[in-house]
């Protein structure tokens, strides 16, 4: 395989920032403003330039099923943007049902409180190790690319009839599965840490529900 591709990823994953939270705008946002906010941050990571990182029916849909507290008189504050960007970076591997179980008790307990610990904080500290897991990213990149490099060898029976396209071409599509291979472990073990987290939480509406009805009865 050409390595230029292997460098175009890398170069690519090197450009490749979170939003800091300091380039959000302190005065809160009209629905426009939001989405225009969203395209012009996350541009770097949309496929294609017309894409819209974010719309309105987005953004009713999200506040609909739970995900994102509404707006005060139309307007979203820097809380509102910090979940919308949780919401941004989940979807491409979660369903909106596991990302609402997800954000729920950070929504509940976070979003426009009076704690010590903001959003913001937690924000910045979930996203505070983003060049060590970028560090890492490359090189397990690097390594699935070299592997699969070396696979449908010249010397092997099976494969050394394939002409130099051919065996390019299924080196790619091993390249492709490996990684594919990789984000389908880790969403499964996601989607588990999910289920494992609503039962908890039905564990406790349960245990809640028992209680108030134990109240009634005195």
């Amino acid at each position: 395989m050409n390595k230029d591709i292997l460098n175009d990823l890398i170069t690519y994953l090197e450009s490749l920032h979170h939003i800091k939270a300091d380039d959000i705008p302190d005065l809160d946002l009209y629905m426009d403003q939001v989405t225009g906010f969203m395209d012009d941050h996350l541009a770097k990571v949309k496929r294609h330039p017309e894409d819209k990182a974010l719309t309105k029916t987005m953004i009713n849909n999200y506040a609909k099923n739970r995900l994102l507290p509404a707006p005060v008189k139309k307007r979203y504050s820097r809380e509102h943007i910090l979940i919308l960007l949780f919401i941004y970076y989940y979807k491409g591997v979660l369903n909106l049902t596991d990302i609402q179980t997800i954000l729920e008790p950070i929504n509940q307990k976070y979003f426009s409180n009076d704690k010590d610990l903001s959003l913001e904080d937690i924000y910045e500290t979930v996203f505070s190790l983003e060049d060590k897991r970028m560090s890492h990213l490359i090189d397990d990149v690097t390594d699935k690319f070299e592997t699969a490099s070396l696979m449908f060898p010249e010397d092997n029976d099976t494969s050394e009839s394939l002409s130099p396209e051919d065996r390019d071409e299924l080196r790619m599509f091993a390249f492709l599965g490996e990684l594919g291979f990789d984000v389908y472990l880790k969403r499964q073990m996601m989607e588990r840490i999910i289920d494992q987290i609503r039962a908890s939480q039905k564990d406790k509406e349960m245990k809640e529900s028992t209680q108030k009805r134990a109240v009634k009865k005195k």
